[in-house]
C-alpha cells in the first residue's frame, strides 16, 4: 500500500480492553505537543491530537515511504486524570506515545494508562472503557520510520 490507493481514515471505538489493544495498537508511535493533550471535567473526557504512524501502510518495510497522518481521541466517563512524570510546559513540547492500556477495577471501571517515551504517563480513572480514534486528516509522507530498542 505504498501509493495509499486501498486508504480509508480510521474511525474505531474502543468499549473494552480488547478493543483497546487495537486503538493502542494504532497509536503506537504517535507524536503530539503536550499543549494537544485537554482534560474537561465538565464533560468527563480526555481528548488529544496527535500524528499517528500509518503501520498498516507498510511500516514494517524497512525502506519507505512512510506515513502519518492527523488522528484525534478521546475518552468519556473519565473521573480523573493524573500526569506521571510528564511535564506540561512547554506547551510545544513534543512526547511520544507507546501504548495504551487499561488496569481494571470494580465493575467495569479501572484505570486507562497512555505510557510515553522517557517514562511518562497519564492515568485516567475511568467508569469503563469508552474510547474513539479518528483520522481527521489525509496522509503525508514521512522519511523516518519508529525504531525500538530490543
Amino acid at each position: 500500500m505504498t501509493d495509499l490507493r486501498n486508504y480509508k481514515p480510521l474511525r474505531l471505538m474502543a468499549a473494552d480492553a480488547d478493543d483497546l489493544k487495537v486503538i493502542s495498537a494504532c497509536l503506537q508511535d504517535a507524536v503530539a505537543k503536550v499543549g494537544d493533550f485537554a482534560y474537561l471535567p465538565g464533560a468527563r473526557r480526555f481528548a488529544f491530537v496527535a500524528n499517528r504512524f500509518l503501520w498498516e501502510a507498510g511500516g514494517d518495510k524497512r525502506a519507505g515511504p512512510f506515513w502519518r497522518a492527523r488522528a484525534g481521541a478521546h475518552f468519556d466517563d473519565v473521573r480523573s486524570v493524573k500526569r506521571l512524570n510528564l511535564r506540561t510546559e512547554p506547551k510545544d513540547a513534543v512526547v511520544e506515545l507507546l501504548s495504551i492500556r487499561f488496569e481494571p477495577g470494580e465493575d467495569g471501571a479501572g484505570a486507562v494508562i497512555l505510557d510515553f517515551a522517557g517514562g511518562g504517563a497519564i492515568r485516567l480513572d475511568v467508569d469503563a472503557i469508552n474510547a474513539e480514534l479518528h483520522d481527521i486528516s489525509e496522509p503525508w509522507r514521512t522519511q523516518s520510520k519508529p525504531t525500538h530498542a530490543d
